[in-house]
C-alpha cells in the first residue's frame, strides 16, 4: 500500500494503516512531537490506542528512552513451533488442551513451586527492581497470564500441526515498567517542561544512571519473557506427547514485540522502541498472530528502512475489552468459532473481550504491510486456550 504521511510540528508520521482510530492518531502525533524523535514515527497496520504511545507504534530516538514506548509488559512476544504431527483429531485437541490447562497456570495463577531460571545476560546487581521481585518471579516462570495472551494449536498450510503462544514477562515486567515510568515523570519535572505529564511519554536520558538502569532492567525482563515462553512450549510439547506419543519440535521461533533496541538506521545509532511491533529485518522471521477465529502468519522481514525494519505484531483491536463485552453477541461469537470447527473457551459475556469480532481483519492487516513482510506460512486455528 502507499504509505500515508501525516505532518506534525516536528517529525512526520508514516502510517501503514488505512483506518486508524482517532485516539491512536492523536497519540502518534504526540510521539512525533517529542523533541528527541528521530527521522519519523512508523505506525503499523494493527495500531490502536495504548498508554502514551499507540500500540503498533515505532519510535526511534538518539539520546532518550521512553518506558511507555516499550510498554507495560516488557518483552511480551510470541513463540511458534512447527511439530512433526501432520494430523490431530478434535478429541486429541481437547485432551491436549486439558493437559495444557493442568500443566500451565493461566490468568493470575502462579506455579506452586519455584522454577529454575537459566543464566541471564544482565546481572541482578545491575537491575535493582528485578532483584526485589526475583524470588516471586520464580513462581511466574512458565505461566501464561491473562488479557490477550493465548495458546493455540494450529494447522499450517505446509501440512504440519503447529502451536503458538503469546505471553510476556508477567508481573516482573509490569513492576519495572511502572517504577521507571513514575521515576521518569518525577525527573522530567526537574529536567524539562518539553513533554507535558498528561501525554504519558515521560523519558529517561540514555547517559544517566536512571536511563542505563532502566535499560538493564528492560533487557532482564526480555530474557525472562523468552524463558517464560520456552518453558510453556516445553509443557505444550509434553502434553502433545502424552496424548499422541512421539511428537517432535521441528522448528521454533521466539520473538519479542514490546522492547527497545540500539540499532543503526539512516546512518545513525538510535534506540528503536517497538510497542506492539515486530522486528522485520531483511530475512528475519516474523510471527504475526490473528484473532482466535482467524489465521496467523509466519513471515520473513523485508527490511523496509521506512518502518525502521518493523512490521505488525498481530491483528490489532477494533474495540476495547469492555466495549466488546457490551456490544458483541455471545451466541453469534460462539457460533462463529463452532462453524469453523475451532475448540475454544468462549462461554460467558466476560469472554467476549477476546472474541474475533473485537479484532481487525488479519487479511487486511497483512495486505497493508506487503512491503514490510513476506508470508512464509499460514496457520489456521484448531484449538485455543485463553488466559
Amino acid at each position: 500500500m502507499k504509505v500515508k504521511i501525516i505532518k506534525t510540528n516536528n517529525v512526520p508520521i508514516k502510517m501503514w494503516c488505512n483506518n486508524p482510530e482517532e485516539g491512536a492518531i492523536e497519540q502518534a502525533i504526540n510521539v512525533a512531537n517529542l523533541p528527541f524523535a528521530f527521522k519519523h514515527i512508523a505506525i503499523m497496520p494493527d495500531t490502536h490506542q495504548g498508554f502514551g504511545m499507540p500500540i503498533g507504534g515505532v519510535l526511534a530516538s538518539k539520546d532518550m528512552i521512553v518506558p511507555n514506548a516499550v510498554g507495560v509488559d516488557i518483552g511480551c512476544g510470541v513463540l511458534a513451533c512447527k511439530t512433526s504431527l501432520t494430523e490431530i483429531s478434535v478429541d486429541e485437541i481437547k485432551k491436549v488442551m486439558n493437559l495444557i490447562r493442568k500443566n500451565i497456570p493461566l490468568g493470575f495463577n502462579h506455579r506452586k513451586e519455584k522454577q529454575e531460571m537459566k543464566s541471564f545476560n544482565i546481572s541482578l546487581e545491575d537491575a535493582p527492581i528485578v532483584k526485589q521481585q526475583f524470588e516471586k518471579a520464580k513462581f511466574q516462570l512458565g505461566t501464561l497470564g491473562g488479557g490477550n495472551h493465548f495458546i493455540e494449536i494450529q494447522k499450517g498450510n505446509d501440512g504440519h500441526i503447529w502451536f503458538m503462544l503469546h505471553s510476556g514477562s508477567r508481573n516482573l515486567g509490569k513492576t519495572v515498567a511502572e517504577y521507571y515510568n513514575k521515576l521518569a515523570i518525577e525527573l522530567n519535572k526537574k529536567w524539562s517542561d518539553d513533554v507535558p505529564k498528561n501525554l504519558e511519554l515521560a523519558f529517561l536520558p540514555i547517559d544517566t544512571k536512571e536511563g542505563q538502569t532502566y535499560i538493564n532492567e528492560m533487557l532482564y525482563c526480555q530474557d525472562f519473557a523468552k524463558q517464560n515462553r520456552d518453558l510453556m512450549a516445553y509443557h505444550i510439547l509434553q502434553s502433545m506427547q502424552e496424548v499422541m506419543g512421539n511428537v517432535e519440535a521441528l522448528l521454533e521461533y521466539n520473538a519479542h514485540h514490546n522492547f527497545a533496541a540500539l540499532e543503526n538506521h539512516f546512518g545513525e545509532d538510535v534506540w528503536v522502541h517497538r510497542k506492539g511491533a515486530t522486528s522485520a529485518k531483511k530475512g528475519e522471521i516474523c510471527i504475526i498472530p490473528g484473532s482466535q477465529g482467524t489465521k496467523s502468519y509466519i513471515g520473513s522481514g523485508l527490511g523496509n528502512p521506512e518502518s525502521f525494519n518493523s512490521c505488525s505484531h498481530g491483528a490489532g483491536r477494533t474495540m476495547g475489552r469492555k466495549a466488546a463485552q457490551r456490544s458483541l453477541n455471545l451466541e453469534e461469537e460462539i457460533k462463529r468459532l463452532d462453524n469453523l470447527g475451532i475448540v475454544h473457551g468462549i462461554r460467558r459475556t466476560k469472554d467476549l473481550d477476546e472474541a474475533s469480532s473485537a479484532y481487525k481483519d488479519i487479511e487486511v492487516v497483512m495486505e497493508e504491510q506487503k512491503d514490510l513482510v513476506e508470508i512464509l506460512a499460514e496457520l489456521a486455528p484448531l484449538g485455543v486456550v485463553k488466559g
